[in-house]
């Protein structure tokens, strides 16, 4: 399992209201990522790969750093 999908999967979580899914993929978009909703839901369940390009988009949307996502740090 990817840790930085779960990672993306809490991201969401801890915003308050929760982020939903299709939420982050309009704010992706804005930001020059476009990818599915079904692509979305592999990266979370880690059945997809998150490439470096998508990292630093992921983690620039869901205002965490990088090195959280990657799992290095323990806060976001």
């Amino acid at each position: 399992m990817s840790i930085t999908g779960e990672k993306i999967r809490i991201a969401r979580a801890m915003r308050i209201p929760k982020m939903e899914q299709q939420e982050l993929l309009a704010k992706l978009q804005v930001e020059g990522l476009d990818i599915s909703q079904s692509i979305l839901s592999k990266i979370e369940n880690g059945k997809r790969p998150v490439y470096d390009i998508e990292l630093k988009t992921f983690a620039k949307v869901l205002d965490v750093s990088v090195d959280w996502l990657l799992g290095e740090m323990d806060i976001p």
